[in-house]
């Protein structure tokens, strides 16, 4: 009794285990019927004839679709040249605007100094136009390096000449030559200027020869 049931149990197990593979096999002998069906040797002319159309029509979509493409991407490089064309051809409109008025003022002193007062209006025409520009360059950024008595810096300071001086120290700037300029911290044009070699006579006497 015990043994007929052991064989009914290992049966129903061999059942179960072969019932996916079963499967598996008939998902794939249909996968292959149909792949037999659509293969050119089991298609009729009209069934073959479609097929191309199909085919046909996919590929005149997608050529259609890359000449789309290729005309947008030619579209986006004509107005990426033509923007950065206007921008470095406009690249300069908000600094002239800002230097109109200085023209402005110059006139201004030239008219005026056809007045009776000649050289008290020209004179008073140029500060206005200097005033004027200079802020303007501030507003843009540009600053004036400090130059006079202040210790030299090579970084913004150029020394055209060295000069004694008994009451200044040693890397003084004693003259300023020429104003310097820095834009936005980066130096534009260093300041040329006159540094102070201090007093000879102050040198210790042990370093003095006999």
């Amino acid at each position: 009794m015990n043994e007929k049931r052991e064989e009914e149990a290992a049966r129903k197990i061999e059942v179960t285990q072969a019932e996916p593979a079963t499967q598996g096999e008939e998902e794939r002998a249909e996968e292959t019927v149909k792949a037999e069906e659509k293969s050119p040797e089991k298609m009729t002319k009209e069934e073959l004839l479609q097929e191309i159309e199909g085919l046909k029509e996919e590929a005149e979509k997608n050529y259609d679709l890359y000449l789309r493409s290729q005309a947008e991407m030619e579209n986006m490089k004509k107005r990426n040249k033509k923007e950065k064309e206007e921008w470095i051809r406009y690249s300069n409109e908000n600094l002239i605007k800002q230097i109109l008025p200085v023209i402005d003022n110059l006139e201004k002193a030239i008219s005026h100094s056809q007045s009776e007062n000649q050289f008290t209006a020209l004179r008073e025409g140029v500060e206005l136009t200097l005033k004027g520009l200079k802020d303007n360059l501030v507003k843009s950024g540009v600053e004036e390096i400090k130059a006079l008595g202040e210790s030299f810096d090579p970084n913004f300071h150029q020394a055209v000449s060295e000069q004694e001086d008994e009451g200044v120290d040693a890397g003084i700037i004693l003259h300023e030559l020429q104003k310097g300029y820095t834009l936005h911290d980066r130096l534009l044009r260093p300041a040329m200027v006159v540094v102070s070699k201090g007093n000879p006579s102050s040198v210790p006497t042990d370093n003095k020869t006999p």
